[in-house]
């Protein structure tokens, strides 16, 4: 497979803080052909871009996102932290994958219906690992899924009927020729994450993953351009 999907890992991280709208607006410029965003809900139901489970990392506060409204939010991180809606308007015509880790079946449905709300349905996909990914397919019949898989052992024929994704989504590792070649043949597309030096991309893409999510969007381009992808 000759195409390639070029994912900015949380925006363009680099060179702004990851899962913000300059973040997300860099990538777009950069080149990326979708974003890739983590969801988490505030706890006023609000959907917002946050990784992780506090504000400690990247914000300096030693607070849980669920235990603050999304108007308290906004003061503690002087508007920073932006709402899913914003982010659906910021992309604009561009795709985001939509992570949501940790993800409730209510804090799914509530992704799931914002982004129908906002008309973004066909420039959206979501990842996570199965449980949240049955959710996503309960909420949305024709939602486009990348399942993310953490083991070379394959899912279950079972699980792959109910969750039906687009997309096996695994760490780069993992991926190789014989991986890539089994699921093509089952109709899957291969996503591949956070490969970020060169060399690892060059494994990925030589191995014929279909899309790879990255902190490096500009060493991924100088990769693909070397190898006609």
């Amino acid at each position: 497979m000759s195409d390639l999907t070029a994912v900015g890992h949380r925006g363009d991280p680099y060179r702004f803080r990851e899962n913000t709208l300059a973040s997300v607006r860099s990538a777009f410029a950069r080149g990326a052909d979708a974003v890739e965003i983590d969801v988490r809900l505030t706890r006023d139901g609000v959907p917002v871009l946050l990784h992780d489970e506090t504000l400690e990392r990247l914000w300096g506060y030693d607070v849980s996102l669920d235990a603050v409204t999304a108007p308290q939010l906004k003061e503690l991180t002087e508007g920073r932290v932006p709402s899913l809606r914003e982010a659906l308007m910021e992309a604009g015509a561009g795709r985001l994958m939509i992570d949501l880790p940790g993800a409730s079946y209510e804090a799914v449905k509530t992704v799931v219906d914002l982004v129908r709300e906002c008309g973004a349905r066909d420039r959206a996909y979501y990842c996570a690992g199965p449980n949240t990914m049955l959710a996503v397919r309960a909420a949305d019949p024709g939602a486009e899924i990348a399942l993310t898989w953490t083991t070379l052992s394959p899912p279950r024929r079972v699980l792959i009927d109910a969750v039906r994704p687009r997309w096996l989504n695994y760490r780069f590792g993992l991926v190789g020729r014989e991986l890539t070649d089994a699921l093509h043949r089952d109709g899957l597309l291969v996503s591949a994450w956070t490969p970020d030096t060169k060399r690892s991309m060059r494994a990925v893409l030589r191995a014929g993953a279909d899309s790879v999510t990255t902190n490096r969007l500009d060493a991924l381009a100088a990769v693909r351009a070397g190898l006609g992808r």
